[in-house]
């Protein structure tokens, strides 16, 4: 009886050290891709892309604990829908574009055009 209660205990702890795992990893997923709004990395096209991938794990990750347990199954494939959104955040951080980049030259940002007589005034000066 009593060995019964100690490998429930150890159940149970193992089961919520998982779940808080997931947990960890999905905030510092989230922090990631806020880093990279704030920082001008993301468009707003990535972002709500990054953040629609985060709903989805969300999802799956409540749907996969419905039942109070998550399989090897849905620890597997929550694992990998994990891995695979950690590169397109990845991706989309280091890639050329950058929120406020013109469109004709990714990762530049866009320099607003003066008229010429604004120009010329400011030579003139």
């Amino acid at each position: 009886m009593k060995s019964l209660l100690i490998l429930s205990a150890i159940a149970a702890l193992s089961f919520n050290a998982e779940a808080g795992r997931n947990n960890n990893r999905e905030r510092r997923q989230e922090a990631r891709i806020a880093q990279g709004v704030k920082s001008g990395e993301l468009t707003r096209k990535e972002t709500r892309h990054l953040v629609k991938g985060q709903k989805k794990i969300d999802a799956y990750q409540k749907k996969a604990m419905a039942d109070g347990e998550l399989s090897v199954k849905e620890k597997v494939h929550l694992e990998k829908m994990q891995d695979r959104q950690n590169r397109k955040i990845n991706r989309q951080k280091h890639d050329e574009q950058s929120r406020g980049s013109s469109v004709d030259n990714p990762g530049q940002p866009e320099v607003p055009s003066t008229s010429s007589s604004e120009s010329s005034a400011e030579q003139s000066q």
